[in-house]
């Protein structure tokens, strides 16, 4: 039986005109206050009656609240972005009663990104030109690329960033994703901080630093940001102009990672990577800024969902698995090895450079995974309940007990 095809989204940026801006902002903000008042809801219920609401208990509300004085102005927006909202409120109930996130939490107008989704039944797309409803005008869309040949969207997501951007996110199928051809090669990846990847080959793809590269720039924006009086114009201003530095590291930043992994998953039939503590690690006060420019979380996230799509193998190594310290020629284990120790040679005679021999080990154990699953443990499981990656590769009790968190 043939595969389903895959769910993409595309995502391109608009210019609304002043009548369109307004009546999305008017959506964002009715979004955001049902949301709240249904979360508001279902807590109390639950803390005061010890009875559970479910979706249809708050859409049956969400009609009631259109009727009252009060309340009335939910009606003049599109009522399926209103509906959406509750359906991701319920399917954050569902994540955080399976233990896969914390409690919801209200969404703030000053924090929480303005967001509204629009089903099928709310938009319409004909001859390249999306129009929403309520609005009488389609909407002036850059089309950078376009959509797969005879696809429609299923669903559109309008969402405007913190430095004034709006965008659309397209979710339709795409054919032309699916599994590549077997090949034989496969790759072990250590991340790092001055090179951001050493690959098992040898190769060290150096850390392009985009938050460094303009950290002056954005200093002068904070500063500018922080003279202004609170609620001003001129601090919206400001605060706009820091948000745009941001937006503009984090593109560049983004771009790379995608080019990145997409040729590691193209070139490898397996990846192993190691299974990195990210949020411990920000706790370092001299290394947290490096780590949140490096977006290691961002890279293994981009290959867990390109593997899955193109058919590789991802394959994780605990995160104690001592692969710094280990010799990959001998397999003797170092019992130290401090951050400032990028070279040193084993008593077998091979002199390793630290993140290519590291490299190589995390590759080693990789396959011995996927030759005979040898040492595997469950991994993280995505929201629908699928794996997400392959295995991960548990090291023996002796190197957990002196391992450290290797940076």
């Amino acid at each position: 039986m043939a595969a389903s095809p895959v769910k993409r989204a595309y995502k391109f940026r608009f210019y609304p005109t002043d009548e369109q801006a307004a009546e999305l902002s008017r959506t964002f903000g009715c979004v955001r206050k049902v949301y709240n008042m249904a979360l508001q809801a279902r807590t109390e219920a639950w803390w005061l009656r010890g009875e559970r609401i479910n979706y249809n208990t708050t859409s049956a509300m969400l009609t009631a609240w259109k009727k009252t004085g009060e309340l009335s102005y939910l009606s003049e927006v599109s009522s399926v972005p209103l509906q959406q909202t509750l359906r991701h409120l319920q399917g954050a109930f569902t994540n955080f009663f399976a233990k896969r996130a914390r409690y919801p939490r209200f969404k703030s107008k000053k924090k929480s990104r303005d967001s509204a989704e629009y089903t099928t039944s709310a938009f319409r797309y004909r001859g390249g030109r999306l129009t929403l409803a309520k609005m009488a005008e389609p909407l002036a869309v850059a089309w950078s690329r376009p959509l797969p040949e005879g696809q429609s969207p299923s669903t559109v997501t309008v969402t405007r960033d913190a430095a004034g951007r709006w965008f659309v996110s397209m979710l339709c199928d795409d054919p032309d994703v699916k599994p590549l051809p077997v090949i034989d090669t496969a790759v072990g990846v250590d991340a790092g901080v001055t090179s951001l990847v050493t690959l098992s080959t040898g190769e060290k793809v150096t850390n392009p630093r985009y938050e460094r590269r303009d950290r002056e720039l954005l200093v002068r924006a904070q500063r500018d940001l922080a003279r202004k009086a609170r609620g001003s114009a001129n601090r919206e201003k400001a605060r706009r102009k820091v948000a745009r530095v941001h937006a503009r590291i984090a593109d560049r930043r983004r771009d790379f990672l995608h080019k990145l992994t997409t040729r590691l998953v193209r070139e490898n039939q397996t990846v192993a990577i190691e299974d990195l503590t990210v949020r411990n690690m920000l706790k370092n006060g001299n290394l947290s800024r490096a780590i949140s420019d490096a977006s290691w979380s961002e890279l293994r996230t981009m290959l867990e969902c390109k593997a899955q799509w193109y058919g590789r193998d991802l394959v994780t190594i605990d995160r104690w698995f001592p692969s710094s310290k280990l010799c990959s020629a001998c397999g003797t284990i170092r019992d130290k090895m401090p951050l400032n120790v990028r070279a040193w040679e084993c008593d077998c005679g091979a002199v390793h450079d630290r993140d290519v021999n590291a490299a190589r080990n995390i590759l080693a154990a990789g396959l011995a995974v996927a030759a005979c699953g040898d040492g595997v443990r469950p991994q993280r499981s995505t929201p629908g309940g699928r794996s997400s990656v392959k295995q991960e590769v548990v090291p023996p009790p002796r190197s957990r007990a002196a391992a450290q968190p290797r940076g």
